[in-house]
């Protein structure tokens, strides 16, 4: 049985920073890509960082400059540290994974999908003025 489990949100004012946590069991996240995903009420859920299968970071423009994604190996653990946060930041925080895809005869990863099989039940970030 595989799951993933979030922690580390809460309340903070703008300008704040907050790091949210993945903690993994059942697998090894470094053989998975990995990302954090945010839901607003009403809205769907919409990317806010990956790592894919070479480790390369991409990030929504939306955060780019202010959250950082990152995959501690030892911990097993999934991170986002979210710094210079704003109002519009307040939404419930996911975390999700799908397992890599190796390519046998070209002796690399495929880039990960845009489809995440496992996800987390969530930690509510909420930002105030």
């Amino acid at each position: 049985q595989v799951s993933l489990e979030e922690s580390g949100g809460g309340p903070v004012q703008s300008g704040g920073s907050l790091r949210l946590s993945c903690a993994a069991s059942g697998y090894t996240l470094k053989s998975f890509c990995v990302a954090w995903f945010r839901q607003f009420p009403g809205k769907e859920r919409e990317g806010v960082a990956f790592i894919d299968s070479d480790g390369t970071t991409t990030y929504a423009d939306s955060v780019k400059g202010r959250f950082t994604i990152s995959l501690d190996n030892v911990e097993n653990t999934l991170y986002l540290q979210m710094d210079s946060l704003k109002p519009d930041d307040t939404a419930m925080y996911y975390c999700a994974a799908q397992s890599k895809r190796y390519s046998y005869t070209g002796g690399h990863f495929y880039p990960c999908s845009n489809t995440y099989s496992t996800w987390g039940q969530g930690t509510q970030v909420t930002v105030s003025s």
